[in-house]
């Protein structure tokens, strides 16, 4: 039982999202950690990311255009993260 608290509270722990961020002059920016087991390249956040961000560019009808991306290989004891920086254009 208690082996299973833990997991549990390491998946949710590792599934945070900030959610789009306005930053400045037009500029968003959107994070993910993901619970991801073992050791790789973010792969699962980066797309987590770029859908948040898509969606939220489309209900503006625009679309989305990278400024920055940061990605983060998951470790031993370090989950994969993603970070975005964008702008949604016509």
């Amino acid at each position: 039982m208690r082996n299973f608290l833990i997991a549990a509270v390491i998946t949710l722990m590792g599934c945070a999202s900030t959610g789009v961020v306005p930053m400045d002059k037009g500029t968003y920016m959107v994070s993910k950690r993901d619970a991801q087991v073992g050791f790789g390249p973010p792969v699962a956040a980066k797309a987590e990311v770029y859908s948040e961000a898509n969606d939220f560019c489309a209900e503006q009808g625009r679309k989305v255009e990278t400024i920055d991306f940061q990605g983060t290989n998951s470790g031993f004891g370090r989950p994969a993260s993603a970070s975005l920086h964008f702008k949604c254009v016509e």
